[in-house]
């Protein structure tokens, strides 16, 4: 892990994170003393098998879960004791979700899809559909902004996805496997989106994967092994015995 990065350029910050699950008289450790630093602007990229704590982990960092022990900070906030209120207003400020499945309402269209996460936040309706249309047209959508998310193909139901990740300005986009469901091509041009989107916003991103190939684009490539998050350092021989 790189230690020269400024407190003020780190975006999320997880310390020391544990998550146990009790089973009955047994336990499972699905992720054991982790510690990641994410800077701005920055995008790492999470590989390793099925099982390994991934998903658990980007739950853990994207506040839908509470670690067991350890502690999360969003844009210098820790969340360490915040209410569920609390932390539900600072992801929706300052976090974005993309998921394998892209989650959309089926009842609205792109536009609106894209807009609900200014909606909650109680911005008029209109003003939010504005910073909508920027997003769709930033993703290359402005076309189909009053499509239905069953009248776009997959690959543009992923990119509605991740305008509505972005829509709120977001410190961090957490994305858990954003082209797992996508075939190659498709998948290879969805990763190029979101490097651009990094690039071009300066957004940090952490995506899961179990792509290597796309993976390798990363700033940063880690990988998770057993509930633990290898370092950086050792990544590379991990994936070479893999």
């Amino acid at each position: 892990m790189q230690t020269s990065q400024s407190a003020a350029s780190v975006v999320l910050e997880a310390t020391g994170i544990h998550k146990v699950y009790d089973e009955g008289v047994s336990q499972l450790h699905v992720l054991q003393d982790i510690s990641l630093s994410v800077r701005a602007g920055e995008m790492v990229a999470i590989v390793g098998a099925s099982g390994s704590g991934k998903s658990t982990l980007l739950q853990v960092l994207g506040l839908l879960d509470t670690p067991t022990q350890g502690t999360v900070s969003v844009a210098g906030v820790g969340t360490e004791g915040l209410s569920e209120a609390r932390k539900s207003e600072l992801r929706n400020r300052k976090l974005g979700f993309v998921y394998q499945f892209h989650h959309l309402l089926s009842e609205f269209t792109a536009l609106d899809n894209v807009a609900m996460p200014l909606i909650v936040r109680r911005m008029a309706r209109n003003e939010a559909r504005e910073h909508a249309r920027e997003k769709l047209a930033q993703v290359g959508l402005a076309a189909r902004a009053l499509h239905a998310p069953g009248q776009l193909s997959g690959g543009e139901r992923q990119r509605v996805a991740l305008a509505r990740s972005l829509v709120g300005g977001p410190a961090c986009v957490l994305a858990d496997e954003p082209t797992g469901n996508l075939d190659r091509h498709t998948a290879q041009d969805m990763f190029s989106l979101l490097t651009h989107v990094n690039r071009s916003l300066g957004t940090a991103f952490i995506i899961v994967t179990h792509d290597l190939e796309l993976a390798a684009r990363a700033d940063r490539r880690l990988v998770m092994a057993d509930g633990r998050l290898v370092r950086e350092d050792e990544a590379a021989a991990h994936l070479a015995g893999h």
